[in-house]
């Protein structure tokens, strides 16, 4: 029996047995039989949490963009590799076959190869969702340098920030770039951050939105008469399995970004099976996520892990609003998508408008929905499962991080029966720990704690660039002999878990420790609410009370505000109980989100104690705007 695709419960449960029980021989029986070496690997893994130190297949050889394209190319040569939907519904999709994406990597590659880059040298890669974006990313793979994405809405600043960590020798971008009805001069915003980036000897530009942009001489090429000047075909650099093969700059909740590392062959081996599985793709699928490239999602799930699968994976660069609310579904008709993959952010601002949006489109190809970045509160899942699935297509609500490489908890389709809110059981390998804050794992079930996982898995990130101190700190000194998630979890009567929150998410309020997400989740169940956060702020008698952050739907602008606030508090009272309800209450438009579509409670916090002389900085957020018009308002 192949254990690379998984079709019923029993079969998972026998999978996951045999992979936690003897780990080595099940990922090695997984890489040797789907997967392209250019020699095999000493040992399958060595590891040592206390150092840390990880290492996956170690003495094997192998290319990644070989397993993503080349091995495909007797057989799918003609199939659909990439589908790229543009910004605007009026400019025709581009279908680009696994021969014509192969040929196009091959010429970028070139196209490296001859400015200079070599094997080890860092390119930072700030495009919009492109094709472009693809070809770098796989060419980079292909010559051995590693890329390091920056998503193309970030500010100079943070540009120049992540370009100088990791000493980046070339910059790749675009002229511009679309987002709904605004142009982004993408080009003018790398040359103000180049201001402080020395290290940096070319700037290869893309063309897109053809604004006039300066060219520095000597520096700035465009690409496209380079890549139709380069030849089509270029080898792939021999890589050893824990060579880097990117670098994904992910923010702390403090301090400067942290540059993660992931490595060749473990990567491509957990996120291509994890693919497989948690979608349950099979040949002739249409599968979209609708994450950027920017962001570890779009890297292991719109890339690296369906190229893996020779699937056909949806590239879009507009965003869920434009021209109107019913752009998703209007994609998802016309390219008819089986697997679709987006975030609880995006489905709670479609919910709020008309339903119309969704119903006028043909929606019957949908397999399997799925939900990524945060856990999806209960009004969402239902609504999503209700107006977008009709009741027919599971949801997978996956939780990972970018630390983690792929999705680490979550239900399979049709294999795992879901829940609201819960995540479900751990992924085939995966082994969760709850820990108490004095460091001892928590038994059995119906029990909540600090999520930790305990053995190794191919994907996990093996440190921060030239930080590796750092990342020993941040990850494996909470508990001993454990990778600490950060986040708290629960586990209920049949072992499935949810996720509650990040732990500095959790609140003591009078001796109680209550998480944000339980009460926003019993808050974003009233009919007049949107969205909401939930941050502590200092008390004389309580040590912290709660402070609620609440966006209004429509329907809930027009209420009375004081009633408002005490339905609200009565509906935490009944979800949680009294001690949970909140002291202040503020009516917002937005909330402040990082580009991935978390919300900054760091920054909520200081507006909620009234510190907000040192916001830090705030250019990198999806709506900075809405900071000052919080602050301006609060209580």
């Amino acid at each position: 029996m192949s254990n690379y695709h998984i079709k019923h419960l029993e079969e998972y449960f026998q999978v996951y047995r045999k992979s936690v029980q003897n780990p080595e021989a099940f990922w090695e029986e997984i890489a040797e039989e789907h997967f392209v070496w250019r020699s095999k690997w000493d040992r399958v893994l060595s590891w040592d949490f206390s150092k840390p130190e990880i290492k996956w297949f170690e003495g094997a050889e192998l290319n990644i963009t070989e397993n993503c394209l080349d091995r495909h190319l007797p057989t799918k040569r003609n199939n659909t590799a990439i589908i790229f939907e543009p910004n605007d519904p009026k400019e025709e999709a581009q279908h680009i076959t696994y021969g014509q994406l192969h040929e196009s990597v091959c010429r970028m590659a070139n196209v490296l190869k001859e400015n200079g880059i070599k094997k080890g040298d860092r390119i930072c890669v700030y495009l919009p969702m492109i094709p472009e974006l693809a070809y770098t990313v796989l060419a980079c793979a292909r010559v051995g340098a590693i890329h390091s994405v920056v998503f193309a809405g970030f500010s100079s600043n943070a540009l120049a920030t992540r370009i100088n960590d990791c000493d980046c020798k070339m910059v790749v971008t675009s002229d511009g770039s679309y987002r709904g009805n605004k142009i982004i001069d993408l080009k003018g915003i790398v040359d103000v951050a180049l201001e402080d980036c020395p290290g940096v000897e070319k700037v290869l530009v893309a063309n897109r939105t053809g604004g006039k942009v300066k060219m520095k001489k000597d520096r700035d090429l465009w690409l496209k008469p380079l890549m139709d000047n380069a030849y089509a075909d270029s080898s792939a650099e021999r890589m050893k399995a824990e060579d880097p093969l990117f670098i994904l700059y992910t923010s702390g909740s403090t301090g400067k970004p942290k540059g993660m590392v992931h490595t060749c062959a473990g990567y491509m081996v957990y996120t291509a099976y994890t693919f497989k599985n948690i979608f349950q793709y099979r040949d002739g699928d249409i599968y979209w996520c609708t994450a950027d490239i920017g962001w570890i999602t779009g890297h292991s799930y719109i890339i690296y892990g369906p190229l893996a699968n020779g699937a056909t994976t949806v590239m879009f660069e507009g965003v869920p609003t434009y021209p109107d609310y019913g752009r998703f579904w209007e994609v998802v008709e016309k390219h008819k998508v089986n697997q679709f993959y987006t975030a609880p952010t995006a489905i709670r601002a479609l919910a709020k408008e008309n339903l119309e949006f969704v119903e006028k489109y043909d929606l019957t190809s949908l397999k399997v929905l799925g939900s990524v970045g945060e856990p999806i509160n209960e009004e969402a899942w239902h609504w999503y499962n209700n107006n977008v699935g009709r009741g027919k297509s599971p949801i997978v609500d996956t939780w990972w991080q970018t630390e983690t490489g792929g999705i680490m908890i979550s239900p399979i389709p049709y294999v795992t029966p879901t829940t609201p809110t819960y995540a479900t059981l751990p992924f085939i390998g995966i082994q969760p720990a709850l820990m108490d804050e004095e460091g001892h794992e928590i038994m059995g079930i119906q029990v909540d704690g600090r999520l930790c996982i305990k053995f190794p898995w191919p994907s996990m990130a093996r440190t921060i660039w030239g930080d590796h101190d750092r990342y020993r700190d941040t990850y494996f000194t909470a508990y001993k002999d454990k990778y600490f998630t950060g986040d708290g979890a629960l586990r209920d009567e049949v072992g499935y878990y949810r996720i509650t929150g990040r732990v500095d998410d959790v609140i003591i309020v009078s001796g109680h420790n209550l998480g944000t997400a339980p009460i926003e989740d019993a808050i974003n169940e009233h009919q007049a609410v949107a969205e909401s956060a939930i941050v502590g702020f200092p008390h004389d008698i309580k040590g912290n009370a709660l402070y609620g952050f609440v966006i209004l739907k429509e329907s809930g602008e027009a209420r009375d505000k004081e009633n408002l606030k005490k339905e609200i508090n009565q509906q935490i009272t009944e979800h949680i109980g009294p001690i949970a309800k909140l002291d202040k209450i503020q009516f917002v438009p937005g909330l402040p989100k990082t580009r991935s579509g978390k919300i900054m409670r760091r920054i909520l916090r200081k507006i909620a104690s009234g510190d907000t002389e040192n916001l830090g900085d705030i250019s990198t957020l999806l709506n900075p705007e809405v900071v000052k018009e919080v602050m301006d308002n609060a209580l």
